[in-house]
């Protein structure tokens, strides 16, 4: 019949040498199905049946017995595979000879200890006593004295029986000199002590196994032979009388040595005892290690000592090892709680965080310790800065001024070591006082800011090593828990983004609270405003807040925040320019408005006072000082591209344009004792030619409109262009606009201010003409023969040559227009009375003629379009000359006249110097 299994075959066997009872391990295909399969196992010859233990199908354990042969195969019978074969084989050592203190199969083990009796004195347990010479070779001691050895190595000894034992200082004392070869002799006298230790008392037993197997074997075979006698059944048989004879040798031996034998037990009682806690002292020494180690701080002692224990004892089932571990839970959980409560303590640093964390992880914390410290965190963040808003609220109310920002803040080292580049005219005070005197407003968001950007960091640095498993010890045990650990960590991203989330809002909110309160709805404000809004902030102000919410934002951003938590901030920083550009402006129209206060009404020799050039740079230092909040940082947009901004900025910058053409309309409205005019003055490139009218000229209101004219003359010329210029530079895509509605604007009151003195002037000049005309009952139709140009005439001229004086000091500009304009109005009464006269006579003809022309050549480089028209109207009422002699006569009347009047007339020629610019 043929067998269902192949035949064993042993492959393999460990160790493949040893001495007899040595334990071996044999493995190979098809060693039997189970235990009763097994039977036949054989090594070296000599049957080890009775020893072995089927393990597996392929692994079979037993002991080697005193074979005869030194060498053999191993060979497995079984019932379902038969006999097997072997591709291994043992090899067999000899025994060692026993000495007379070496350790046996009966007697205790005394092997090379030292004698109690010698060493009594000396405080060294038993247990720890180790052979005088553990290298096995002759000492060959060197001469380095023991002072040199104690600086070589402190806190060590080259006692190998202690505890700070040190090899190289024993070698150094013992076998300075040793040679190599004696060296490799002591490493294999190591090797066999201490694989001789390993094997222990068990191995001596094992030895005498044959001997009890020989003699229970000759004991059952005498038995066997006395049965089949049948003397055992008799009574005082032989058997019968030996076992009598055997016990009471053995109550004799026992009465005898009982005492011995007691206290036998006893010593080995105590040895054993005296060994477990030698042995285990690790264990119980562990909880008041774990106590002493806790108050030190050594938390990693402790966790590797408790890791240890765990490993050794944490599923004993002894009592004393049970009661001892328990107390070792016991302040393992003591120290969670501890490293919990200091894990959630703030404020604490990042560095202790992960420390923290670290620990309980690896102490095995229950729940999520390092999710838990994120929770606090974020708490604690939100709780500090709200505590900042109360805190200045409440100094608010109490009038305080405040505490000066410490220097070494977070934000403070971010704006030295990443410095944004001011623009404007707001700069920092060099005087320290500076943060005293800034609006709490402003301290409030640097000092919030300052908040963020030292906790918000760490904060997002300890969710980045939680999601990455960083925080955690990773080892080959605790893979499967970090695992589990960062798997919980990205399951809770959406929750922290909420908080980060957070965060960024109620920096924006608590910062638009104090700011912008009209973006923020009623419960917003009850909640994150309070603050004292009558006295606004001025543009520089809200320029230093832009520059720290900018600085906030790129400390975060250098974090690798995504860009879409720091939104808010963007769209916060949006509002707050805008905020500033249009409060910016606003503060530039008062500042406007007050320039009418500084006009000196001293003139330079264009005409012009200082208030255009204040206006200008008003304007200009306006545009600088938003040039920061104007320009546009990585993730800004420019704000005057949006569209509702771009028509506000543009209405208020007309509004500015219209409130100082304002102020000047209400300059020449002002009566002499609304205006203190003590120090006006000219100022001529010249000598002063008419330092006679400069007494008279502060108390004539026509001036000052003189003055006025001469100023918006250089406005639309020149100031306003500059402007549109200025304005294009920094952005204002409607510039064109703002000036071409301003120079509309400017030109009307020009126009006003121009009808008035021309008004004012015009009036008494013609006014006076004909009265002059028809003085001492004068008749045209019947009169004498002229003998020269009357007085009425040279007065006219006299009252023109004033106006031109008048003009001529404000504004050499002005004399043609305004001249002009005069004239034209003396030639349309001149025209208008010379029409009226019904006839003339020939010498009423001739005066009239003269006069007409004498000014005509007086005034011809003022001369208009409409004057010339008027006056040839005139002359064309006029009878014509008939004679020569009349022609001659009047032309030498003419000449008279330009003759005496040369020095007047002299005013209307062209000038003969320009002014000097300023």
């Amino acid at each position: 019949m043929s067998r269902a299994r192949q035949p064993p075959l042993v492959t393999g066997i460990s160790p493949n040498e040893g001495a007899p009872w040595t334990k071996v391990t044999i493995r190979g295909e098809n060693l039997g199905t189970g235990p009763n399969d097994l039977i036949g196992l054989s090594i070296c010859g000599h049957n080890c049946l009775l020893t072995a233990e089927w393990m597996a199908a392929s692994k079979i354990v037993c002991r080697v017995g005193p074979a005869k042969d030194d060498k053999g195969e191993i060979i497995v019978t079984t019932k379902s595979g038969g006999l097997g074969t072997s591709t291994v084989s043992f090899k067999l050592l000899k025994p060692e000879r026993i000495g007379i203190l070496d350790q046996s199969a009966v007697w205790v083990d005394e092997l090379n200890y030292y004698d109690m009796r010698t060493d009594r004195n000396k405080g060294i347990s038993p247990l720890s006593l180790r052979p005088a010479n553990p290298l096995g070779i002759d000492f060959d001691k060197g001469k380095v004295p023991l002072k040199d050895l104690e600086n070589m190595f402190p806190g060590m000894s080259g006692d190998f029986t202690s505890e700070n034992f040190s090899a190289t200082w024993y070698l150094i004392e013992n076998h300075s000199s040793t040679g190599f070869e004696h060296l490799r002799v002591a490493v294999g006298n190591l090797k066999k002590q201490a694989s001789k230790k390993n094997e222990g008392s068990l191995a001596y037993v094992k030895g005498g196994l044959s001997t009890f197997f020989e003699a229970q074997d000759a004991l059952a075979s005498i038995h066997q032979k006395l049965e089949s006698d049948g003397t055992e059944k008799v009574e005082g048989s032989m058997t019968q009388r030996l076992e009598n004879v055997l016990n009471r040798a053995s109550e004799t031996a026992d009465t005898l040595f009982q005492e011995v034998l007691g206290r036998k037990d006893k010593a080995d009682s105590t040895r054993n005892a005296l060994n477990v806690l030698q042995r285990f002292k690790f264990l119980f020494n562990l909880p008041l290690n774990i106590e002493r180690n806790i108050q030190k701080g050594d938390y990693d002692v402790v966790i590797n000592d408790y890791e240890k224990a765990k490993s050794l004892f944490g599923n004993t089932e002894v009592p004393v090892f049970k009661k001892v571990y328990s107390e070792v839970e016991t302040r393992i959980e003591a120290l969670r709680k501890l490293l919990m409560d200091k894990l959630l303590e703030t404020p604490s640093t990042l560095h202790d965080q992960k420390r923290y964390i670290r620990y309980l992880s690896d102490l095995h914390a229950p729940g999520d310790p390092a999710w838990q410290c994120i929770i606090a965190q974020h708490k604690w963040i939100l709780q500090l800065m709200q505590n900042c808003k109360e805190e200045f609220i409440k100094e608010q109310k109490v009038g305080g001024v405040g505490l000066e920002l410490d220097r070494s803040s977070a934000l403070n080292r971010i704006s030295l070591s990443a410095p944004v580049k001011r623009g404007g005219s707001f700069q920092k005070p060099k005087d320290d006082s500076w943060h005293y005197k800034s609006p709490q407003q402003v301290r409030f968001v640097e000092k919030l800011s300052d908040v963020v950007i030292s906790q918000l960091p760490n904060f997002w640095k300890l969710w980045i090593s939680y999601v990455n498993g960083s925080l955690f010890s990773e080892t080959g045990e605790k893979s499967s828990q970090v695992e589990k650990l960062k798997k919980n960590a990205r399951q809770r991203q959406n929750d922290f983004k909420g908080m980060i989330e957070e965060v960024t809002r109620r920096l924006v909110q608590l910062v638009r609270g104090a700011l912008l309160p009209s973006s923020l709805t009623e419960l917003q404000l009850r909640q994150y405003g309070g603050w004292d809004t009558k006295t606004p902030l001025s543009g520089c102000w809200l320029t230093q807040v832009i520059h720290t919410v900018r600085l906030s934002h790129e400390a975060l951003s250098a974090l690798e925040i995504p860009n879409d938590l720091l939104q808010v901030i963007q769209d916060l920083l949006q509002d707050l320019r805008v905020h500033c550009l249009l409060t910016t402006l606003q503060h530039t129209e008062e500042d406007v408005k007050r320039l009418a206060k500084k006009e000196d009404w001293v003139v330079d020799n264009e005409g012009i006072t200082s208030l255009p050039a204040q206006f200008e740079q008003c304007m200009v230092q306006m545009l600088q000082s938003l040039k920061e909040p104007m320009e546009c940082k990585p993730g800004e947009i420019n704000i005057l591209n949006l569209d509702v901004v771009q028509d506000k900025a543009c209405e208020q910058c007309v509004s500015i344009m219209k409130v100082f053409i304002k102020c000047l309309e209400q300059l020449s409205i002002k009566t002499d004792g609304d205006i203190d005019t003590s120090h006006l003055s000219v100022d001529l490139a010249s000598p002063d030619l008419f330092g006679s009218i400069k007494e008279d000229f502060s108390s004539k209101p026509e001036q000052r409109l003189l003055i006025i004219l001469s100023n918006c003359q250089y406005l639309e010329r020149h100031t306003f262009l500059n402007l549109a210029e200025h304005l294009e530079k920094n952005g204002f895509t409607t510039a064109e606009k703002i000036i071409r509605v301003s120079i509309e604007a400017l030109r009307q009151l020009d126009e006003y201010l121009f009808e008035t003195y021309i008004e004012k002037k015009s009036d008494p000049i013609v006014g006076s003409l004909e009265p002059g005309i028809y003085a001492g009952y004068f008749d045209w139709k019947d009169c004498l023969l002229p003998t020269g140009v009357r007085s009425y005439l040279k007065e006219a001229l006299v009252s023109i040559i004033s106006v031109h004086a008048e003009v001529f000091t404000i504004s050499k500009e002005l004399v043609t227009r305004v001249l002009s304009k005069i004239i034209e109005a003396v030639a349309e009464e001149m025209s208008r009375l010379m029409q009226c006269v019904s006839s003339f006579s020939k010498n009423g003809a001739l005066q009239a003629r003269l006069e007409i022309c004498a000014l005509l050549d007086a005034i011809e480089p003022y001369l208009t379009s409409e004057s010339r028209s008027s006056f040839k109207q005139a002359l064309e009422a006029l009878p014509q000359l008939q004679s020569g002699a009349d022609k001659k006569l009047l032309e030498e009347l003419l000449n008279k006249f330009k003759s005496s009047m040369k020095l007047q007339l002299n005013c209307f020629k062209p000038a003969s110097f320009q002014p000097v610019k300023r």
